[in-house]
């Protein structure tokens, strides 16, 4: 057991300001990040600030959730704290776009220690019915997060140097990893457990190329894109030839492929997609096609932050009554129901209709990662939750990469295939933004043309939801608990 019953409460608080140190910093750095761009020049590198740090947060989440089955979740931790925070004073002083780039990758690697450990420690301190009320307070981290983020980055790049934007989170990591030091108290493992190095290596390259990939395709330097795919499945294919061979796998087979881990897992990676579709696409239509202002195009996203902690409370309090897989169904069912509503979307629509197609797609995420997050860690003992934590966080972390760049590509092929106004051009689409410039002058042929770009965009975010009914469908009736699983484990 992880932990003191009387120190619950602290460590609860200090997993929550960790995962608020990564939530928001994300979305600190892109309100500021135009600002900081400007003043660092190199602008062709701008999306770089943002894929590098995903990408080895992505590789090396899996690496991470294995290490602290291995060593214990403390050390993994205060490790991951320690990588994030030295990355983002060096981020605060980075000199160039390239440099801010190297930052941004180490600093994902930190990230990559601190979320998934950070989520296995509370499937460690409190039972199954308990767990899914402290995942609900960790929902809304990213909620307020989401909220606090944007603000705190305009005041900081107003008021104060830009390199606030990254330091700001220092006194909250420090805070956290201290409530770690002083309340989290792990018994010693006695056992000696080899660590499959080389399996970590090619399965870091691996998913790094294939983030690379996805990264380069959607900027449409499919040459680089190439490249990385080759790369990608050389040591996919290494990888699989190490696993099978190593005595202790980096990724077991039996785990990830263990129906109840199997189905979340999927689930999650196809609603990961759909809402990078939605917070990409929503706001850019309620701007454009509706012709209203960026403040209303906030509130409409709001609107999904809001649905999610609300969803993820509802799934908290009530699974213990009406169990994990009849809510998981009804959350492939309302997350559908809200794309549907953005696909119904026209010029005359109200962004009411927006906003309610956000909150639904919103309340349906809090529903299925609550329910799939427990079922994950409910179906391993002790010794495999941080490997299951990871796993469930990696599907996240790569759908939503896939889904940006499958969701991009289709958008990128309407607007370049529009029937009306011909193909947009970003001129065209800063202008109708800016409410300045040529756009102006054919705003409604714009108009028109984003309409039917983004309208595909909406159709194929709903074709990706429809998927996850009937994935939902296969969550098994009786599962495996912590505790039996944790008995057949000593038993073997």
């Amino acid at each position: 057991m992880t932990g003191k019953s009387s120190h619950r409460g602290l460590i609860v608080a200090a997993v929550m300001a960790s995962m608020a140190m990564i939530s928001i910093e994300a979305t600190i750095v892109s309100t500021a990040m135009p600002q900081i761009a400007a003043q660092l020049g190199q602008l062709n590198l701008y999306s770089w600030v943002f894929s590098s740090f995903l990408l080895t947060q992505t590789a090396t989440t899996v690496v991470f959730g294995k290490l602290s089955d291995i060593y214990g979740r403390k050390p993994i931790l205060l490790f991951g704290i320690a990588v994030f925070l030295i990355s983002s004073i060096l981020c605060g002083l980075a000199w160039s776009m390239p440099s801010m780039i190297a930052f941004r990758l180490l600093q994902g690697i930190g990230a990559g220690a601190v979320q998934p450990v950070a989520m296995t420690i509370v499937g460690d301190l409190f039972p199954g019915k308990q767990r899914g009320k402290v995942q609900g307070y960790l929902a809304s981290v990213w909620a307020i997060s989401a909220v606090i983020g944007p603000l705190a980055g305009s005041v900081i790049i107003h008021n104060l140097p830009w390199a606030w934007v990254f330091w700001i989170n220092i006194p909250v990591g420090i805070i956290a990893a201290a409530g770690f030091v002083l309340f989290l108290h792990e018994e010693k493992q006695t056992h000696r457990v080899s660590v499959d190095v080389l399996g970590a290596i090619l399965f870091a390259v691996s998913i790094s190329a294939l983030m690379l990939a996805l990264t380069e395709m959607e900027g449409a330097t499919s040459s680089y894109a190439v490249i990385a795919i080759v790369i990608f499945l050389v040591t996919l294919v290494a990888f699989l030839w190490q696993e099978r061979r190593a005595s202790a796998p980096m990724v077991a087979p039996d785990l990830w492929l263990r129906r109840p881990i199997a189905v979340s897992n999927i689930a999650v990676f196809f609603a990961a997609m759909a809402i990078m579709g939605l917070t990409t696409f929503l706001p850019m239509y309620v701007q454009t096609v509706l012709d209203r202002s960026p403040l209303v195009a906030g509130f409409a996203l709001t609107a999904l932050l809001v649905g999610w902690p609300c969803g993820a409370t509802f799934a908290s309090r009530m699974f213990p009554r009406l169990g994990l897989r009849p809510i998981m169904l009804a959350a492939s069912l309302i997350i559908p129901l809200g794309a549907f509503l953005l696909v119904l979307l026209n010029p005359q629509s109200s962004p009411v209709q927006a906003g309610a197609g956000s909150l639904l797609m919103g309340i349906g995420m809090g529903l299925l990662n609550i329910c799939a997050l427990v079922i994950t860690q409910e179906s391993v003992g002790w010794s495999q939750r941080g490997s299951a934590t990871a796993s469930n966080v990696f599907s996240r972390n790569l759908g939503s990469t896939l889904g940006a760049s499958i969701l991009g590509a289709v958008l990128g092929y309407g607007l370049a295939h529009t029937s009306g106004a011909g193909s947009v051009t970003p001129e065209q689409l800063r202008g109708l933004l800016d409410g300045t410039g040529a756009a102006m002058a054919s705003g409604d042929a714009v108009r028109l043309s984003l309409q039917s770009a983004l309208h595909s965009s909406f159709v194929s975010m709903f074709i990706i939801t429809l998927i996850i009914i009937p994935v939902c469908l296969f969550v098994p009736k009786q599962m495996t608990h912590g505790q039996e699983a944790a008995e057949a484990e000593a038993a073997r």
